[in-house]
C-alpha cells in the first residue's frame, strides 16, 4: 500500500467531513432561527374584519368591538331591517340572517317572514331616516334613533320618531346580532 496516498485520502476525507459538519452547523442554526420565528408568532392573531361599509377606523378584541365598529353595524342592521320595500325585503331577510346569532335564528327568521308577508300583503314601503346612535362597547348595543316613515300605496301613512335597540354579541371573529327590537322614548 502507498502510504502518501492513502495520507492524502485521509485528508481529503477530513475536509470533506469538515465541510459537512459546517453545512450541518449552518442547517441546524436555520432550524433554530425558524422556531424562533414560529414562537413569536404564536398568540399573535389577527382578525381580518371587513363590514358592509367602512367610514372610520375600528378595533376588536377577542370579546368586544370599538363603538365605532357597533355603529357601523347597527346602521347597517337598521337599514336591512327598517328600510324595505315589498320587492327588497326578501333578499335584505336574508342578508340579516346571515347576521343573527344561532340561538336567536328561528325567532327573528320568523319575525321578518311574518313582516315580509304583511307588506306584501298591503304593498307597503317603510323608510328609516337614522338620526343618532348611542353605542355602549360595555354591553355591545347601539341605540338607534330616528324617523320612520311608512307608505301605503305610495300614500304615507306614517311618519313618526323611533328608537331601537341593537344587541351584539361578538365571537368566533364575527359580528352576532342578538336582538333588535324597538323601545320607547325614543325622542330622548
Amino acid at each position: 500500500m502507498d502510504f502518501e496516498r492513502h495520507q492524502n485520502d485521509l485528508r481529503v476525507q477530513r475536509k470533506a467531513n469538515r465541510t459537512l459538519g459546517a453545512i450541518v452547523a449552518l442547517l441546524s442554526l436555520c432550524q433554530l432561527l425558524s422556531l424562533g420565528v414560529i414562537a413569536g408568532m404564536v398568540g399573535s392573531e389577527r382578525t381580518i374584519i371587513v363590514p358592509p361599509n367602512i367610514d372610520r377606523t375600528f378595533w376588536v378584541t377577542k370579546e368586544k368591538a370599538s363603538r365605532e365598529y357597533l355603529e357601523e353595524m347597527a346602521s347597517y342592521v337598521a337599514w336591512l331591517v327598517l328600510d324595505v320595500t315589498p320587492s327588497s325585503i326578501d333578499w335584505k331577510k336574508d342578508m340579516l340572517l346571515g347576521y343573527v346569532e344561532s340561538d336567536q335564528y328561528g325567532s327573528i327568521k320568523t319575525r321578518q317572514e311574518v313582516e315580509a308577508e304583511r307588506l306584501k300583503r298591503i304593498n307597503a314601503t317603510t323608510v328609516f331616516a337614522p338620526q343618532q346612535l348611542v353605542p355602549s362597547e360595555d354591553a355591545q348595543n347601539v341605540v338607534v334613533r330616528g324617523r320612520l316613515r311608512t307608505l301605503v300605496n305610495g300614500f304615507e301613512t306614517a311618519n313618526e320618531a323611533k328608537a331601537y335597540l341593537v344587541e351584539f354579541s361578538y365571537s368566533g371573529a364575527r359580528m352576532h346580532l342578538k336582538t333588535f327590537k324597538e323601545i320607547p322614548n325614543a325622542s330622548k
